[in-house]
């Protein structure tokens, strides 16, 4: 793996109290500690910020750091409407956004608020992410599909990347041959190295028999971690969303240590960019400046 760029960025979660001015100061502590990224979670009944504002915030606050969604809900919003601001964003940042979709969770409270259909989400996501792609760069749109209709529709302006690389999750099959045929990046979450060797390789393999071809830098991973104890009722979460790991800890590292190591492992299997989100946030700003500054003590000299 000489040569590639290891990238370690920071996410807020669904239940992130970052929502006042604290946000703010948060964000002036990570562009000072350099940590490549910043990436916000979007839950509608949840605290979590909106992440199209707060990255908005985010982008007028700082010149270097990136930020992204982890993820953005795109079945239910109008995708011409979500081009046109993001692509706005993308310029006011000088190119520093990084897009992330994802179908939603699956929840009834979240599935109401976005008015799809559970059925109805798969196939509205792949039309409108080609929406959003096609109003990034061609000059003049017309798509006909079942969820969306356009004859000669022209957005502007054009993002300042041309055209912005689109991040997808998720680990089931489906999910891996959805971003071998339309991602440019994968960003998994609760996976062990070997998950993300064997979901690259299906990727990969998906992706060529498209016609496609996706950067090997574009391999990145999510990881959720606590520093302290698992608590057990944070545990039987996880063992019931992966029920077939025996150990399921290992997937949350609880110290600076194995968080570092298990970095390390996902390196050694090809892993480049790396989101660690905070599963027990701190508190106060104080309490926040502190904890960002051991993780960059700890995290930021595996960048390279």
């Amino acid at each position: 793996m000489e040569n590639v760029k290891i990238r370690v960025g920071y996410g807020l979660g669904v239940r992130t109290k970052l929502n006042d001015t604290s946000f703010l100061e948060v964000v002036d502590t990570m562009e000072n500690l350099r940590f490549d990224s910043l990436w916000l979670s979007e839950r509608i009944s949840g605290d979590a910020p909106d992440p199209l504002v707060a990255m908005s915030m985010a982008a007028a606050r700082t010149t270097k750091m990136k930020f992204g969604m982890s993820v953005m809900v795109l079945p239910g919003r109008n995708p011409v409407v979500l081009a046109k601001e993001l692509a706005t964003l993308d310029r006011m940042s000088n190119g520093r956004l990084l897009p992330a979709f994802g179908l939603g969770v699956a929840d009834p409270v979240e599935q109401q608020a976005f008015g799809v259909e559970r059925t109805q989400r798969a196939k509205m996501f792949n039309e409108a992410l080609e929406v959003v792609r096609a109003c990034w760069s061609q000059e003049s749109v017309t798509f006909h599909g079942n969820f969306y209709n356009y004859d000669n529709l022209q957005v502007q302006p054009k993002p300042k990347q041309t055209p912005p690389d689109v991040w997808l999750g998720g680990i089931a099959d489906s999910e891996l041959k959805r971003v071998g045929r339309l991602a440019d990046g994968w960003l998994p979450s609760f996976v062990t190295p070997d998950d993300a060797k064997t979901g690259w390789n299906t990727i990969t393999q998906v992706a060529n028999e498209h016609g496609r071809e996706i950067d090997p830098e574009h391999f990145g991973v999510l990881i959720p971690y606590v520093i302290g104890e698992h608590s057990e009722k944070f545990l039987e979460s996880l063992r019931t969303r992966r029920p077939d790991i025996d150990d399921i800890a290992t997937l949350v590292p609880n110290s600076w240590a194995t968080l570092s190591a298990l970095i390390e492992k996902f390196v050694a299997v090809g892993a480049s960019k790396f989101v660690v989100i905070p599963s027990k946030e701190p508190g106060s700003v104080n309490e926040w400046n502190d904890h960002l500054a051991d993780a960059a003590t700890h995290l930021l000299p595996l960048q390279t």
